[in-house]
């Protein structure tokens, strides 16, 4: 297999392929049945015309592959060299298919594919979920982050079903990833999803009736994107007048990372205190930014506080029930989202504890306290490709249960704490989220890479996937200064006040998706321009020097907005 940069080679048969632990190898070939096959990606109108979107949906088997039989534990696959070691700071994309037998083991099956260099340091890959008898069209990526010791060997390794489970591997590739032409793919798309033409027809009031502003000079400022990029706050933060002074420049809406948490406002059973929370939403006011409700509860075991784990059933329901209670009555009508129960993909304690209608009566009964926000679903690694508990397909059975249990999901949250990011990957997982017709927001977003000019990298495909997708409706940030931050090597501000390059890259980007215009009134009273959706101000100098102000908004539509402004 060799890895050429700006080029994919792929397998070529069985030459190449090595047993990795115990198993035997040998080449088929055979056309998979179309019910074999995952189904294809739905085009959308967005996608129409574009040359990559087509490719990315398009990509079929071709039906040569290599079989791993007799395999005696679920460590036991295949292996294959690259020809050439990755190159440091470089994100590479691997991309296959792999395939099931039976073998006696029941249900889905997960199917790793991982990178390592020089024989023992994992660096990355993927992971689909597959049933017996079907194709999965396994995705990953991987990069070697520091050049201290840049590797002298790599090897690709396919493995995870159980014992006596066969495994197949067919067209797995390897590619460095180049990202200009996602870049100038995301940026038509963009402009597609998030701008539309406006066509402003003015006019002036005159003693004698209406008369013409033709030629008059005009100006029109974008003050607010209806795309809402926010960040994550602590009580520490707020502190800084650097960090404030950045947030309030450049985020609009927040979300407290810690201080609603259960555990942070019940430490001790019994003594409840929302000081810390009412200092930040108090903060927020001020400064006119919504505030995202995260979160009620959290469904990861080691999350919940000792107090709450030694709590018998009944005891449980009760505690519950008066959390609920507690924090949602007292900030009803305050939070335009509240995260219910985070990452119920990856944790179950409340479910385990009491039964299996735990997780929807939640949702059921903070909508009943506070009906005004929109209620989500909140996980991590949904995007990356990399885990067997949370995949698209996974996350859309969940909400899809919850529903169907009268549980009224109002959105979907993927988190993005993001390594190595690949930009289809991403889109991949977006396409299959909005199935469910519920918008998605970015909830945690932050990427992690010593090296300032991959950070800024990483960060800018995140963005601009998110905000290209017509799916997502938001992004919030885990945090932008150092010091002030859950991962490490993943600031926009250092801790001096002084910006990285990804914060750099990060202010760069919302200029860029922020639309103004001027230039004079046409001869037929007219206007036109085409811009980002959000609120605007339009200034018009009349021939006397008067300027006068109105303001107006673009809202999404195919048809260009017409607009009647009389001054």
């Amino acid at each position: 297999m060799n890895l050429v940069e700006g080029h994919c080679d792929s397998e070529d048969g069985l030459a190449g392929w090595a047993p990795s632990g115990s198993c035997t190898l040998s080449e088929h070939a055979e056309d998979p049945a179309p019910d074999a096959l995952p189904p294809p990606l739905a085009a959308t109108a967005d996608d129409d015309d574009d040359e990559e979107e087509a490719v990315r949906r398009a990509r079929k088997p071709s039906g040569r592959y290599v079989l791993a039989a007799h395999r005696r534990d679920e460590k036991d696959g295949l292996c294959r060299a690259l020809s050439r070691a990755p190159r440091p700071k470089v994100t590479y994309r691997v991309a296959g298919w792999v395939g099931v037998g039976d073998g006696g083991a029941e249900g889905s099956h997960a199917v790793h594919v991982e990178v390592r260099v020089d024989d023992h340091r994992r660096v990355g890959g993927g992971v689909v979920v597959v049933e017996p008898g079907k194709w999965g069209d396994i995705k990953g990526s991987f990069r070697v982050d520091d050049d201290d010791e840049p590797p002298r060997s790599a090897k690709v390794y396919v493995h995870g079903p159980p014992a006596g489970v066969d495994l197949k591997v067919m067209d797995l590739q390897v590619c460095a990833v180049n990202k200009i032409p996602r870049l100038r793919h995301l940026r038509k798309k963009a402009d597609r999803v998030r701008k539309r033409d406006v066509i402003l027809k003015l006019s002036s009031r005159a003693e004698d009736g209406v008369s013409s502003v033709a030629g008059a000079h005009i100006q029109v400022i974008q003050v607010q994107n209806s795309f809402p990029i926010g960040s994550c706050i602590t009580k520490a933060g707020i502190q800084n007048p650097e960090y404030v002074d950045f947030f309030t420049k450049h985020f609009d809406w927040a979300v407290l990372e810690n201080e609603l948490k259960w555990y942070y406002t019940e430490a001790v059973q019994g003594q409840v205190s929302y000081a810390d929370a009412d200092e930040l939403i108090d903060f927020c006011d001020r400064h006119g930014k919504p505030v995202r409700g995260h979160c009620i509860f959290w469904a990861v075991e080691n999350a919940v506080q000792p107090w709450v784990r030694a709590l018998n059933s009944d005891q449980l329901r009760a505690a519950v029930e008066a959390r609920l209670r507690g924090l949602v009555s007292r900030y009803a009508g305050r939070f335009p989202h509240y995260e219910v129960n985070n990452e119920m993909l990856h944790g179950a304690f409340f479910q385990q504890r009491l039964g299996d209608d735990a997780n929807a009566h939640m949702f059921r009964e903070t909508a009943r306290i506070d009906p005004a926000p929109a209620l989500f679903v909140n996980d991590y690694n949904v995007e990356s490709a990399n885990d067997p508990n949370a995949t698209p397909e996974k996350y859309v059975a969940l909400v899809t249960d919850l529903q169907r249990r009268g549980a009224p999901v109002g959105g979907i949250g993927i988190q993005g704490h993001v390594t190595h990011p690949v930009g289809d990957i991403i889109c991949d997982a977006l396409d299959k989220l909005a199935v469910t017709g519920l918008p998605v927001w970015v909830t945690e977003l932050d990427v992690s890479a010593a090296d300032e000019a991959v950070r800024a990298d990483d960060l800018e495909i995140v963005l601009r996937e998110a905000f290209a997708h017509p799916a997502v409706e938001g992004v919030m940030l885990w945090g932008f200064m150092q010091g002030h931050m859950w991962r490490s090597h993943g600031q926009l501000v250092n801790a001096d006040g002084k910006l990285t390059e990804a914060g750099s890259r990060f202010a760069g980007l919302r200029r860029e998706w922020t639309s103004h215009a001027r230039g004079k009134v046409d001869g037929s009273g007219k206007f036109k321009f085409r811009g980002f959706h959000g609120t605007y101000q339009v200034f018009l100098t009349t021939a006397a020097g008067e300027v006068k102000k109105q303001t107006f908004d673009v809202k999404k539509g195919d048809a260009p907005l017409v607009l009647d402004m009389n001054f």
